[in-house]
């Protein structure tokens, strides 16, 4: 697992609650079918060092993979200990915006840490099936290690649409492998995801396995209802 995994939750700084959602709750994870695959833990090991991923070129890959351009806001869903918000910040500029989104909370009480002398990202608190995110807020979103993670994932991905704006893209990156190894085969994600109404843009493979899948999300109004979609099964992990 690259990042120190963790998937989003409420920061505490003292007995305060810091980082908040920025938009009241969406679509209930009730609402949902349970994906038919197994779903890894939340923690896990790190796989490599920042310095051992920027050596890599891991960020400049997936950003000029997802087009990231200045004034763009990016949702970084799941930001985990802040790689990708850091990064992202310069990239979109002064005039752009990070969301760094997570749900755990030593990890939003960190990230608030870390971003503090940046001007332009914003930690906010989802849960497991919602990042909590203003409506048509977000250009691009990125999801790094972490999907195979989401308890919900039609329920994440029915919530997040609704955060996009016109013709906006979601990355997914994630290992080629089973979820019970930490990663998503490619065709399980696709099915997910058209499955959600996102439909795939584009694919590259990234180091260590890993690959860049590149999404449109659906129109709020062109989502599935919650209860038309259909789980894809998992072939790749023995049953």
């Amino acid at each position: 697992m690259i990042r120190s995994l963790g998937l989003l939750s409420v920061a505490v700084l003292g007995p305060a609650l810091a980082a908040e959602p920025l938009a009241p709750p969406g679509a209930p994870a009730s609402a949902f079918p349970r994906p038919d695959r197994p779903v890894a833990e939340i923690v896990a090991p790190r796989w490599s060092s920042e310095a051992e991923r920027d050596k890599a070129g891991e960020f400049e890959q997936v950003a000029k993979g997802m087009g990231i351009a200045p004034g763009e806001t990016v949702a970084d869903i799941g930001a985990g200990s802040g790689y990708y918000a850091v990064r992202l910040s310069p990239r979109v500029g002064p005039r752009g915006r990070v969301l760094a989104e997570d749900v755990t909370p030593s990890y939003l009480a960190a990230l608030e840490t870390r971003v503090r002398p940046l001007g332009n990202v914003t930690v906010v608190r989802g849960e497991p099936h919602d990042p909590r995110l203003p409506p048509a807020s977000a250009d691009a979103a990125i999801l790094v290690h972490m999907y195979h993670e989401i308890t919900q994932p039609f329920g994440l991905l029915h919530n997040l649409a609704a955060a996009m704006r016109p013709g906006g893209r979601v990355g997914i990156v994630d290992a080629n492998a089973i979820p019970s190894r930490h990663g998503t085969p490619p065709a399980l994600l696709r099915c997910e995801l058209a499955a959600a109404g996102y439909r795939e843009t584009g694919f590259q493979p990234l180091a260590d396995g890993a690959y860049l899948a590149v999404f449109a999300a659906p129109a709020p109004d062109a989502r599935p209802r919650p209860e038309s979609i259909r789980p894809c099964r998992d072939d790749a992990t023995a049953r």
